[in-house]
């Protein structure tokens, strides 16, 4: 295991990886308890608009799909307040359209090539010095917005009508979510790729909620297991020749169903 440490790549790959997998973890758990879970394949969609717009004018693809999400999270929000529409639908609307401007961009540039594939499935064994610093910048935002305004977050994922009538500004905490949901598909889109991205988010958050435990214990739990669905997939990927990606991903869905198991396991003792 400490062999393959000795290499830059793996080491520029774990790092990236560990920071990331914890900032999506838990950022997931709030989102997975507000339902908001599936806002990251949204963000994924609209962020591969800016991948193929920043590929088509020479602009580094991460600033692309950083400009692309943002705007396109904002204007989720924006569509949901201005018209009768939920919001599954205005995120449908926001990331299809981005979503069509990155295939027509892809059309005109003659197609997909190995930079579009390693944006869409992610590289993080070839991932550069910029962009892992990138990503980490990127994922150390969102964790510390988490633990500066962690109360303020907890309230409103439980109770938001509550919430604002003691005077916390919901709707503040709402864009602020969506903002850092953008902020975290971006900063995965390396290590798992924009189609995997809400992964990371959804599958360590739904595995640690299955152990019902504090909801403190319950973000622990959750940046524990995305750490190790990482550490892990690197691993067997690096002696196996596996896809990074797809590795990461399984073993997540692996400890999905571990958890499922310790749940009906631990009820059936408790019944006896």
């Amino acid at each position: 295991m400490l062999e393959i440490l000795e290499y830059a790549f793996m080491q520029k790959a774990f790092i990236t990886g560990i920071v990331i997998a914890i900032a999506c973890s838990l950022l997931g758990v709030f989102l997975v308890l507000r339902r908001y879970a599936l806002i990251g394949d949204g963000i994924a969609h609209i962020s591969f608009g800016g991948v193929a717009t920043g590929l088509l004018f020479n602009i580094t693809p991460f600033f692309g799909a950083l400009i692309f999400s943002l705007i396109g999270s904002l204007g989720i929000l924006n569509i949901k307040a201005k018209t009768n529409l939920y919001g599954d639908s205005a995120i449908g609307i926001v990331s299809h359209s981005s979503l069509g401007i990155g295939i027509f961009i892809l059309s005109v540039a003659n197609g997909f090539n190995i930079d579009i594939l390693s944006f869409l499935f992610g590289s993080i064994l070839a991932i550069k010095q910029s962009e892992m610093v990138l990503s980490i910048v990127l994922a150390v935002i969102v964790i510390a917005v988490i633990y500066f305004f962690y109360n303020e977050l907890f309230s409103i994922t439980f109770d938001e009508n509550t919430s604002k009538t003691f005077g916390i500004k919901t709707g503040f905490l709402n864009t602020l979510l969506i903002v850092l949901t953008a902020l975290t598909i971006v900063g995965s889109m390396r290590v798992v790729g924009l189609m995997l991205a809400s992964s990371l988010i959804i599958l360590p958050a739904a595995s640690a909620l299955q152990l019902r435990l504090s909801f403190k214990k319950t973000l622990f739990a959750s940046a524990i297991i995305a750490v190790l669905s990482v550490i892990l997939g690197l691993y067997l990927a690096y002696m196996f020749d596996f896809a990074v990606s797809g590795t990461i991903v399984l073993l997540n869905t692996i400890m999905f169903i571990l958890t499922q198991i310790y749940k009906k396991v631990k009820s059936m003792l408790i019944k006896k």
